[in-house]
C-alpha cells in the first residue's frame, strides 16, 4: 500500500519535525535543540540583513530632512537617488543665515557607497553676483515668468535658485554635487528650488512655495566670435588688433534671470572678457548710483557696472576685461554699444 503509513506523524507536527531531524542525524534531544537554536539565529540574521538593506536603499530609519531642515529627504532622493540620508555641517553659524554650509549625503548599497551635495545660502551685495556669474554662459537658465516664480541657473553638477520675492534681494541657495557625480541640471535645479523654499519658510518670508522648474533653457555653446555682432548682439563690435585672432565666445540661450557672454582667446588662455546683464530684480542688491554723469538713462554704480531701468524694473549691466583691453580703443563707445544692443536684446526701451 502506498501513501503515508497509519500512525506516522505528519511533517508539520513536533513529532514530525523530530523524526525529520532524526533522519538527518540529529538523534538526541540535545542535538535537535541545538539545531533549532541555529535555525532561530539564522532567521534573526536574515531579518537583520533585510532591515540593513531596507535602511540603505529606502532611508526607512533615516531623517526626513537634513541641513537644519533646509534639505528634505524626498528632494535629496529625487536628485541623488535612493539611500540613507545624512549630513555634515561646516561653520559655527547657520545655513539659513548664510553663515555656514552643509553637505547632505545619500548612502546606498551594502558597502555604503555615498553621493553628496553641498548646500549654502549666498548673500550677494552690490553687483558682485554678475561678476561671479560671468561663467554662467554655459548654464541652463530658468526664469520666474515661465516657472511659477522660481528663477536661477543650473549645470549638470551645480545650480542656484533665488529665494521668493518678498525675502529680499541678493539671496540665493546654491547646491553643488560632490566628486564626479553629475545628477543633471534639471534635478539640481529642483533641489535648489526646494531648498530655497525651505530656507524661506525658516526665515518667515515667501508667500507660497515655488514649484520645481518646468522650463530650462538650452546650455550655451562655444563658437567663433563675430566681431560685428559680439555675443550675438548686432551692433556690439570689437576691432581687429595684432595678435587678436582666435577669439571664441559662449553665450546663454536665455535672458532671464540673467544673460551672460564669455569671450576667450584660443592663443592666450589668460586673456578673457565678459558681458553680463541681470534682468531679475531679486538677483542682487545694487548700491546707490554715483553722482556723476552716466550714459543716457544708465548710471554708474562702480567701475565696469551700470544700472538702468527696463519697463520700470532695474536692469544691471557689467563688462569686464582681462588682457583684451587692446581690442577696445574707446570704452565709452563700447558701453554705448553694449547698452543699446543689450537693452534691445532684453526688450528694453532705449537706454542711450
Amino acid at each position: 500500500m502506498t501513501g503515508r503509513q497509519h500512525g506516522t506523524p505528519s511533517d508539520g507536527t513536533a513529532e514530525g519535525i523530530g523524526a525529520a531531524l532524526e533522519r538527518r542525524g540529529f538523534t538526541t534531544r540535545a542535538l535537535r535543540a541545538r539545531a533549532a537554536v541555529v535555525g532561530v539565529a539564522l532567521a534573526v540574521v536574515a531579518a537583520g540583513v533585510g532591515a540593513f538593506l531596507v535602511g540603505n536603499l529606502s532611508n526607512a530609519f533615516g531623517p526626513g530632512s537634513v541641513c537644519e531642515g533646509a534639505v528634505s529627504a524626498d528632494a535629496l532622493h529625487d536628485a541623488l537617488g535612493p539611500g540613507t540620508v545624512g549630513e555634515q555641517k561646516y561653520g559655527d553659524g547657520s545655513l539659513r543665515s548664510g553663515t555656514a554650509f552643509c553637505t547632505a549625503t545619500v548612502s546606498y548599497g551594502v558597502f555604503g557607497n555615498e553621493r553628496s551635495v553641498t548646500v549654502e545660502l549666498r548673500k550677494d551685495t552690490g553687483l558682485s553676483i554678475l561678476a561671479d556669474n560671468a561663467d554662467e554662459a554655459e548654464a541652463r537658465m530658468f526664469g520666474a515668468s515661465a516657472n511659477g516664480g522660481a528663477a536661477g541657473a543650473a549645470f549638470d553638477h551645480r545650480a542656484w535658485a533665488l529665494l521668493p520675492e518678498d525675502c529680499g534681494s541678493g539671496l540665493r541657495v546654491a547646491v553643488r554635487s560632490g566628486g564626479s557625480d553629475r545628477p543633471g541640471a534639471r534635478k539640481l535645479a529642483g533641489l535648489a528650488v526646494s531648498a530655497a523654499n525651505r530656507v524661506a519658510m525658516q526665515r518667515a518670508c515667501g508667500k507660497a512655495p515655488m514649484p520645481a522648474p518646468r522650463e530650462l533653457s538650452e546650455a550655451g555653446k562655444e563658437h567663433d566670435l563675430d566681431r560685428n555682432a559680439v555675443c550675438g548682439l548686432p551692433g556690439l563690435t570689437l576691432a581687429e588688433a595684432p595678435g587678436s585672432t582666435g577669439l571664441r565666445e559662449t553665450v546663454t540661450t536665455a535672458t532671464d534671470p540673467l544673460w551672460a557672454c564669455r569671450i576667450h582667446s584660443t592663443g592666450d588662455p589668460t586673456s578673457s572678457a565678459a558681458f553680463t546683464i541681470g534682468t531679475e530684480p531679486r538677483l542682487l542688491t545694487v548700491g546707490a548710483p554715483k553722482d556723476e554723469p552716466g550714459l543716457g538713462r544708465a548710471r554708474w554704480v562702480e567701475p565696469g557696472e551700470m544700472v538702468t531701468t527696463c519697463h520700470g524694473k532695474p536692469a544691471y549691466f557689467r563688462m569686464s576685461w582681462d588682457g583684451i583691453q587692446k581690442l577696445v580703443p574707446d570704452s565709452d563707445e563700447t558701453w554705448k554699444q553694449f547698452l543699446t544692443a543689450g537693452g534691445r536684446a532684453i526688450g528694453c526701451e532705449p537706454i542711450v
